[in-house]
This record gives structure tokens, sequence and C-alpha cells, in this order.
């Protein structure tokens, strides 16, 4: 059995496909089963899908009808015969030595989960960013101990997971809906002993316009809410709520309040949809103007959430326009 499944969701990516594939399969640490869930495609993906499969005898291959990212993941999660699982967007590539640095770091320290850092690239393959989390790196955490690993970035994508996070649990991702990461990074955390954060750049994550992110139908930004709230009722419901309250209000501020409008008013300054972002944060976090984590927005982030708060929704199109 391979240590390490790693499950690629594909849906027309032709153009990317190979990239990221040849970067898994040419991982330093070869003991693993590449996983590539055709999730329908209606390019020559699935092809391809076959094509690589005949290069090396560690991928597979299902083909499937459509059910989104979170539904693909899914399928792999459940086809997996790794004793760890690593999620790989299609469209994304993997520096050599990721997956030896997350199983080195998560056997001396004991984690169910290990977090990359990532940079994020264009189509041009140049560098816009690299993030790293804010946590002390190398170091098994507990989320008792460190509730600010509730802060790090949801993406499913980069991050090792033991498959019995998910098994043991039933925690999946759900399927056909946005912020599917949002909806289970989360969950996961609970559930592990230890977590540990890596500071070696892992993944390069490809910001394209075709992407979810960068999609324009804005409506479905929707969906920001009903991700905040799953993951809200999963707290409730395992008591845990009130405990990491201050952490989870700050989720909500960060993704709904502020990302998912500046998003919005970014294509439409006239969107309704930040005064609907902004009366269901007052509902459900009504003293989150005092949340002890403000200050890691930073001066930019600080600086559209007071023009969000003054309604001044037109200035934050503009700040981004004279911005580039």
């Amino acid at each position: 059995m391979p240590c390490v499944s790693v499950v690629v969701p594909v849906y027309n990516v032709e153009a990317y496909l190979e990239k990221c594939v040849r970067s898994i399969l040419s991982q330093t640490y070869p003991d693993l089963e590449v996983i590539l869930v055709d999730d329908g495609s209606t390019d020559p993906s699935g092809a391809l899908c076959e094509d690589l499969a005949r290069t090396d005898p560690r991928v597979r291959v299902i083909h499937q009808e459509n059910q989104g990212l979170g539904g693909a993941r899914n399928t792999g999660i459940e086809a997996a015969r790794g004793e760890w699982l690593l999620f790989v967007d299609s469209d994304d590539w993997l520096e050599p030595e990721l997956l030896a640095r997350e199983l080195e770091a998560a056997r001396r320290t004991g984690a169910d989960l290990v977090v990359p850092a990532f940079r994020t690239v264009d189509e041009a393959g140049r560098e816009l960013a690299v993030l790293r989390e804010d946590l002390p790196k190398d170091v098994g955490l507990a989320l008792e101990e460190h509730p600010r690993l509730l802060l790090m970035a949801p993406c499913a994508w980069g991050k090792l997971y033991r498959a019995r996070l998910f098994l043991e649990s039933g925690v999946r991702y759900p399927p056909r809906v946005w912020y599917e990461d949002l909806r289970t990074t989360f969950k996961l955390l609970p559930l592990a002993g230890r977590v540990v954060a890596v500071d070696a750049v892992g993944v390069n994550y490809l910001q394209r316009a075709g992407s979810i992110m960068n999609n324009k139908n804005l409506s479905r930004n929707r969906e920001i809410v009903e991700a905040m709230e799953d993951l809200l009722g999963w707290y409730r419901e395992h008591g845990l709520l009130e405990r990491y309250r201050p952490e989870l209000e700050y989720l909500a501020l960060y993704h709904v309040y502020l990302t998912a409008s500046v998003r919005v008013l970014r294509a439409d300054p006239k969107s309704p949809l930040p005064g609907e972002f902004a009366r269901w944060l007052r509902e459900r976090f009504p003293e989150y103007r005092k949340n002890k984590y403000l200050p890691r927005l930073g001066r930019k982030r600080l600086l559209l959430f007071r023009l969000l708060e003054g309604g001044q929704h037109w200035a934050v199109r503009l700040l981004f326009r004279f911005r580039g």
C-alpha cells in the first residue's frame, strides 16, 4: 500500500494537468499514489488522465459525473489506500520536496495535519506573493493550546492529512458549492491531535481568470454565509462554539464581511451583497468590532475594514483601481 494518496480533482484543465501531475510524480518521496478524479470534464482532460496513467503505475483514474470540487475530493478520499492524504488542485504544481518535508515534520512531531507555506503565481509563472502561516514552525500544536490555528488559510490543497481524520469522523467536502474548504478544514482541526506548520514553500497556487475566486457570478458569493453557518453549526453541535468564539468571530469578519465584500465591490460597487454580509455579521457577532485579532488584518485590510464600516463602498473599488 502507498504511504500517501494524492487526490487531484480534474475538470476541464487540459492546459494545466500534465504539469501538475508531473510535479507529483517527481516528488523526492516516491511512495505515493495519484488519484485523478475526472469530474465529468467536457474537454480532453479525461483522455489526458488516461494517457498520464499509462506513463506511471502509481496513477489511477476515476471518471464520474460532475459533482463539483468537493464531490471529486470525496471520491478520492473513498478510493485512497494511503495512510496520508494530500489534495492538489489540477492547475497548481508542487515543489519536489514537499511530501518529504511534510512527512518528516509529521513523524517528528506526531502531527495528524501538516500545513505548508505556498506561493501564488500568475499565468506567466510570476510570483505574486508567498504565504506562511503566523504560527510556530516545525513544532506540534494542539488546537486547545493554540486556538490561533483556526486563523490559518482554509485551503484544502497542499496540507497533508492523516486519512483517519476523514474516515473516522465522516467529515467530507460538500459537493457543488463554493467555499467547500471553509466548511471542512476547520472541522478537522479539533479532530487532529497535533498540527505542524512548515516554513518551506511547497505549493505553487495558480491564480487564473477562470478560477472560482475570480468568477464573475457575483450572486454565488452569498454561499460564504452558508459556509460560515455550516461551520458555526458544527462547532455548536460539538460543544465548541463558545470555547472558540473569538476565532470563529474573526473568521466570519475576515471571510464574510471583509474578503467577500471586497471581491464583490471590485466588480460591482452598487451590489447589495456587502450590506447583507454586514447585517449577518452584526446578528451573529454583535461585538465583532472588539475582536482581539483585528490587528492581524494589517494596515491595508484595516483600511478596507474602516471603509466598509463607514459605508464607503465606492472608495473600496477606487482603492483597488489606483493600485492596479
